[in-house]
């Protein structure tokens, strides 16, 4: 029996699925205009907290645990404004500090159906201005006149089958958190981490700030497969406890241990090393020609399955960036222009376009290729 105080909120969703992620996409406008009203509905809406979230619509993990809010722009040089909110699974938060590269794949098909753009014939670029980092996106989406052309040859590492290919561009990436593209001013820093000791990590921001350490230096090799370095609570304990030391040198927290709760999306925890040959989630061999550097990301304090696309974005920009950990780790014949990460679920290609400068590079933008998938539209109900 329900109960007499509670309400039943009907809010119309999309479920697509954008890269290695899957999201639910609302229009702004289907939501209350009182923003502070969002994260119950949200949090309703995913099944959070629980880490089985068996009474909403997330997947149990932070990859299937994600919102797109989505809203036709008022902006000269936008086309739809997009917030993205990481709705944790087994915590009663809601995180707008970021942004999700991977969703971001999503956004503009789904302004493609919603009729906030209008198709044009074989390509129709959707201008995103994502108000997290207040960085603009642009995404080429494969159409016809009649909408959205999801079929396609293309796949990308951690997606079944393939599909039809996105591009995103991430125009003048660098700085989401106003403090430029090396935030400390530093192409490396030395954390002291306590019971361990110092900790060499270089900060960079570009389209999400990631802090990103030697895998070696914290006993790692790069190589881990997610679902065992998940089982292992003190590594995990270790990677969240340089995040937050991180996120403190960034000025988003004041004490490490609170990062978990406080900003627990960015800045996104990433280890990395030498190419290396290497087996994915799937028992898949990656020989290590076939990449330029190994890398695993942390996702809401677990390893992300896959490979976060604005941390694609950021792995690209700290790769020219001289004496950074990843240049350090970097296969030394790479054209830095373009690169190969080896994650758990493959190998993601992505690229830079870049001017050197004395004290930072100029990132003017970063790109990559992504798919998305529409999966269902319907309306859901929230109790409130």
């Amino acid at each position: 029996m329900q109960n007499q105080n509670e309400q039943v909120y009907k809010l119309p969703v999309t479920i697509m699925r954008g890269g290695t992620s899957k999201g639910i996409y609302i229009l702004e406008s289907d939501l209350p205009k009182d923003k502070e009203a969002w994260d119950e509905i949200l949090l309703r809406l995913m099944g959070s907290p629980d880490a089985k979230q068996i009474d909403g619509l997330g997947g149990s993990q932070s990859v299937t645990s994600k919102v797109a809010i989505v809203k036709r722009s008022q902006r000269a040089d936008a086309d739809v404004d997009y917030t993205f909110a990481q709705v944790s699974v087994d915590k009663p938060i809601v995180s707008y500090k970021g942004n999700c590269g991977n969703i971001s794949s999503g956004v503009g098909p789904f302004a493609l159906e919603k009729g906030l753009v209008t198709p044009k014939e074989n390509e129709t670029t959707v201008r995103i201005y994502n108000t997290n980092t207040g960085k603009i996106i642009a995404a080429d989406v494969k159409t016809s006149d009649e909408g959205v052309n999801y079929t396609g040859d293309f796949q990308i590492a951690g997606v079944p089958g393939t599909a039809s290919p996105i591009r995103l561009k991430f125009i003048n990436p660098a700085g989401t958190l106003g403090k430029g593209l090396l935030p400390t001013g530093n192409a490396v820093d030395m954390l002291t981490v306590p019971d361990f000791g110092e900790v060499e990590v270089s900060i960079v921001d570009a389209a999400n700030p990631l802090v990103f350490v030697k895998a070696k230096d914290l006993g790692l090799t790069g190589k881990e497969n997610p679902n065992e370095l998940n089982a292992d609570a003190a590594k995990l304990e270790l990677l969240e406890t340089v995040r937050g030391l991180a996120a403190v040198k960034l000025g988003l927290i004041d004490d490490y241990k609170k990062s978990a709760w406080e900003t627990p999306g960015i800045p996104k925890m990433t280890f990395v090393a030498e190419p290396d040959t290497y087996e994915t989630a799937d028992g898949t061999t990656i020989q290590k020609e076939e990449i330029d550097l190994l890398s695993r990301m942390m996702s809401m304090q677990k390893t992300h399955p896959s490979y976060a696309m604005t941390g694609a974005m950021c792995t690209a920009a700290a790769a020219v960036v001289p004496g950074s950990v990843v240049a350090q780790v970097l296969n030394p014949d790479t054209d830095t222009q373009f690169i190969r990460i080896g994650h758990p679920g493959g190998v993601l290609e992505c690229g830079v376009d870049y001017r050197p400068e004395e004290k930072e590079p100029v990132i003017e933008d970063t790109f990559g290729f992504r798919t998305a998938n529409l999966l269902m539209e319907g309306v859901a109900s929230v109790r409130r």
